[in-house]
């Protein structure tokens, strides 16, 4: 490029120095095409794969449910939108384990006798557990307690428990694989009192938190 033609010295006329127009550069257009393609796969890619994280997080991590009935008064109540958390279950599935919940957790499960409705109730009886229920109490009977106990009176939940605290007539022992799980609503609640005891492969997964309504947003 000739330096004189744009910076002039003095002792030169300025009407006879030749004039350069700026060339044009088709670089900012190299590739654009390509760009605009690479944009279209992506966005296919995400509108694709969106819908199919999301299903797999509702089938093996956790899934909204909204409560429907009065059975687990008064610590959830009809209409309370919960989020079970699904994960230990689906892992257990993965390494081919059993799953078993605390006692005292509040479960969704299907029960078959019930065209595989989904219910949640609370696990009271673990596997090899004997379960009796007289007199409007729960006896939890097993190896750690052979004089039983009683988990209405003992664990943390004790408070939710809605008077009478369980009625009806019960001796049962859970084989290694079931479950007995009762409503925190003692008088009003279709539990294993009724459809006897469940079976761990039932389970869906562990209530995790509570997010509707805002007020009484709670994890358990």
């Amino acid at each position: 490029m000739n330096l004189n033609s744009i910076y002039p010295n003095s002792n030169q006329n300025q009407s006879t120095s030749p004039k350069t127009e700026p060339r044009p550069t088709a670089t900012a257009s190299v590739g654009s095409g390509k760009g605009k393609w690479r944009d279209t796969v992506s966005t296919i890619l995400i509108i694709i794969a969106a819908p199919l994280i999301a299903f797999i997080l509702v089938l093996f991590v956790f899934q909204s449910y909204q409560v429907d009935g009065p059975s687990m008064q008064t610590t959830l109540f009809n209409g309370d939108r919960l989020i079970v958390w699904k994960l230990p279950k689906t892992w257990s599935e993965i390494t081919g384990h059993q799953y078993v919940p605390d006692r005292g957790d509040i479960i969704i499960f299907n029960e078959p006798s019930l065209n595989n409705k989904q219910l949640v109730k609370r696990v009271i009886g673990l596997p090899g557990d004997r379960v009796v229920v007289s007199n409007n109490e729960v006896t939890i009977y097993n190896k750690a307690h052979p004089n039983g106990f009683d988990p209405d009176t003992t664990l943390p939940y004790s408070q939710t428990i809605t008077i009478p605290p369980s009625t009806g007539q019960v001796d049962i022992t859970l084989g290694p694989h079931q479950l007995w799980v009762m409503g925190d609503n003692r008088g009003d609640s279709l539990d294993s009192r009724y459809f006897g005891p469940i079976k761990t492969n039932q389970v869906i997964g562990k209530l995790a938190l509570r997010i509707l309504p805002i007020n009484k947003a709670e994890r358990f």
